[in-house]
């Protein structure tokens, strides 16, 4: 693992959230892509923010229509932790571990090219010994769970 860098596992396309997108539409958005937050870009691609689980279980939580309430209203303004596309992912795992983050938005030139999360980094670290084939094709999916399991 120690010779392993972001894009090595990153997830890629990332999907991200402009300001100006419903709290609704992000919740579905999350829910449909397995994944529990979602960056908020800016016209650059630059990261201004964060939108996670959490933050959208709080706005309800709060009274908030998710129909009304947009990504800007609700995301994480601080200061959104980040890694380069060559940062080890030995660096990545201590980021997590040191700032109790989930996920980290992946850079290319200053611009969001793809997400590591907690998961992302146990894969690197763990070979399944679980293998399920597709039925008719040659393609298969290793992991600890099948898919129509998960």
């Amino acid at each position: 693992m120690k010779d392993l860098k972001a894009s090595d596992i990153m997830v890629r396309p990332v999907v991200t959230a402009t300001k100006k997108a419903l709290a609704r539409d992000i919740g579905l958005q999350l829910l449909t892509g397995f994944y529990s937050g979602i960056p908020v870009a800016d016209e650059q691609g630059r990261i201004i923010g964060m939108v996670t689980e959490f933050d959208l279980l709080k706005a309800a939580h709060e009274g908030k229509d998710l129909l009304q309430t947009t990504a800007e209203d609700i995301m994480s303004k601080a200061q959104v932790i980040t890694a380069d596309v060559n940062t080890p992912v030995t660096d990545l795992l201590k980021m997590m571990i040191d700032k109790n983050i989930i996920r980290v938005p992946i850079l290319g030139d200053g611009k969001v090219v793809g997400v590591v999360a907690r998961c992302d980094v146990l894969k690197a670290l763990i070979e399944p010994e679980f293998v399920t084939y597709a039925l008719g094709s040659r393609r298969f999916w290793r992991g600890l769970v099948p898919p129509q399991a998960a």
